[in-house]
């Protein structure tokens, strides 16, 4: 990993001033990280004020693009920071001003249609984030960086020359094989299905667009096992796709026990030209097993790179220090899924190891974070390292 120090400093203008007029400033900066970085979503949280925030760049004064959230009495202030020289700082300011936001003709929009979201960013097709019409949500398709879809068609969509095993590969997912002993991983009859109760937030904005969603965890006699709520980030970057995907599992109808098996949890099938196998791609993770040898390892990140009509591309999934079980172990295939799975302990090392099932009690609840990020090139090649530095150590924005 590149050791370049980073510190951003922020002034923020908290007093509410007259339109054109600046209040006296507070500082806000963060520690120094040793990583180097492309891109990286970063977050300052300000007292709340009435009216419009505004970030600029003090070395361009450029306004930067951001996007608010109100976080209790504060308010979550984000942008992307961009390329950093080795040893170098960056500032910016965070001003509020009575005047309304200029509308901002790109960023993540999100548009609701019948059984699906679809997400653009700066006004081309990113993914639909699917909720009906399936045993589970799933996103479809996922677009890359050099507008090629990067996971498989199928089952949604039949094409020709594609594989057309596992149906259950549905393009990115999340669920698992046996939780309090119903299968919700193979789409069968007698197997569960995680149903869509409702939206808790359906956000656009100039920096990430956001899907907030209740789902119960139902088995085929329609009693519930459990539910989840799933909070999917999809950022505006320029390197690459960048998306959190953020989910928390409730035991709120008795104890819930997710069982050791390789089957789970949060999967990708990548596209068949991508395959190890059958395509000319390669596995890469954090702790330099490759290919085959990558299956059942555990790491904080895994790379899953090869040729989409020409150029190479590859999706990288990280896991950060605060995911459940971290770092988890990968259910990696040379034919082309691409699952993080915190349980299969047993599974992955033959027994070897203590039984890696799980019981949540009643009323409890367990949470999983990863960083999806689609990037041009090879592992090396794209900074996956650098990148997932990003995510486990990001800038550590504080108000003085």
């Amino acid at each position: 990993m590149s050791r370049f120090p980073i510190r951003i400093i922020v002034f923020a203008l908290l007093g509410l001033a007259p339109a054109g007029q600046c209040a006296a400033h507070r500082a806000v900066k963060d520690s120094a990280k040793n990583y180097n970085f492309l891109e990286i979503p970063v977050s300052a949280s300000v007292p709340a004020k009435a009216g419009s925030v505004i970030v600029k760049s003090l070395d361009t004064g450029d306004v930067v693009p951001s996007q608010v959230e109100r976080d209790g009495r504060s308010l979550r202030v984000t942008w992307i920071s961009r390329a950093r020289e080795a040893r170098s700082s960056k500032g910016y300011r965070i001003e509020f001003t009575d005047r309304p936001a200029k509308p901002d003709s790109g960023g993540v929009r999100l548009k609701k249609g019948d059984g699906a979201v679809d997400v653009t960013i700066n006004g081309r097709p990113f993914t639909r984030y699917v909720y009906t019409g399936a045993p589970k949500p799933y996103c479809y398709p996922i677009i890359g960086p050099t507008g090629k879809p990067v996971t498989r068609n199928f089952p949604t969509r039949e094409v020709e020359g594609e594989s057309r095993d596992h149906p259950h590969h549905r393009s990115l997912w999340f669920t698992f094989g046996e939780v309090s002993g119903v299968n919700f991983w193979t789409e069968r009859p007698e197997g569960g299905k995680i149903v869509h109760r409702g939206f808790e937030k359906l956000v656009s904005g100039p920096v990430y667009g956001r899907i907030v969603a209740r789902n119960d965890w139902m088995s085929c006699e329609g009693k519930k096992v459990c539910e989840d709520t799933r909070d999917l980030r999809i950022y505006r970057t320029t390197s690459g796709r960048v998306m959190d995907f953020e989910i928390t599992i409730r035991a709120t109808d008795g104890p819930v026990k997710f069982v050791d098996t390789k089957e789970g949890m949060f999967g990708i099938r990548v596209a068949c030209s991508m395959e190890v196998d059958r395509g000319k791609g390669h596995i890469e993770n954090a702790r330099g097993d490759k290919d085959g040898a990558a299956w059942g390892k555990q790491a904080e990140w895994c790379d899953y790179y090869g040729p989409v009509d020409g150029e190479t591309v590859g999706i990288a999934i990280m896991d950060h220090p605060t995911s459940f079980r971290y770092p988890t172990y990968w259910h990696v295939r040379t034919y082309g899924l691409f699952a993080a799975n915190p349980f299969g302990l047993k599974a992955f090392t033959s027994g070897s190891i203590e039984d890696g099932s799980c019981t949540i009690p009643a009323g409890g609840k367990i949470t999983f974070r990863y960083r999806i990020f689609i990037h041009r090139g090879t592992t090396g090649e794209a900074g996956v390292t650098e990148a997932y530095g990003g995510y486990s150590r990001p800038p550590n924005v504080a108000v003085k």
